[in-house]
């Protein structure tokens, strides 16, 4: 199954969903792709970052955000580990982890905790260039403000701010290594 059948299986609709889901990861993927280019010493493996960026939310569907015509019955947090368990039954597990990974700039058990979040109790924190490439791209990228105008890399590290302070320190130590 190719990447354009699996996002049809789970969006068969042309509708304001699709769209946004189309929108934001081709600007990943693509955005991916062009810093991918700019490293070829890292040895990335281009295929591979382009699927796995199309599918890293694969699992919105399934939550409940209107903003984006997501009327699921999960919480938008859960997006990334709902799409690993979609993309699992489907025998991608590569593709999977970047799903569950690519939330923030990766959940720590210890934050799933400490937040008391509805996900398992695991570290979901990209390991791999690839895992973290994507997940550095899609800080740049909403579904809704920035769906077609990225942010600027002082906007993603504030968004980042927000978050945690080990968030600030993996988005700066992927910007030097990606950018």
């Amino acid at each position: 199954m190719d990447v354009k059948e699996i996002i049809d299986r789970f969006y068969p609709c042309d509708d304001e969903l699709k769209t946004i889901y189309m929108a934001h990861a081709n600007a990943v993927a693509g955005f991916a792709l062009e810093l991918a280019g700019c490293h070829p010493e890292l040895g990335l493996d281009k295929e591979f970052l382009y699927e796995a960026a199309m599918l890293h939310d694969i699992g919105i569907f399934l939550t409940d955000a209107p903003r984006i015509h997501c009327h699921g019955k999960e919480e938008y947090l859960c997006h990334g580990y709902l799409g690993a368990c979609l993309l699992r039954e489907l025998g991608l597990e590569r593709h999977a982890r970047v799903c569950e990974r690519h939330t923030g700039t990766g959940l720590s058990k210890e934050v799933i905790l400490k937040n008391g979040w509805n996900l398992p109790a695991e570290d979901f924190l990209p390991e791999t260039l690839e895992e973290q490439l994507i997940c550095f791209a899609d800080k740049f990228f909403s579904k809704t403000k920035f769906l077609h105008e990225p942010r600027t890399f002082a906007q993603v590290v504030e968004s980042m701010q927000k978050i945690s302070d080990d968030s600030v320190r993996r988005v700066n130590e992927w910007a030097g290594m990606f950018m």
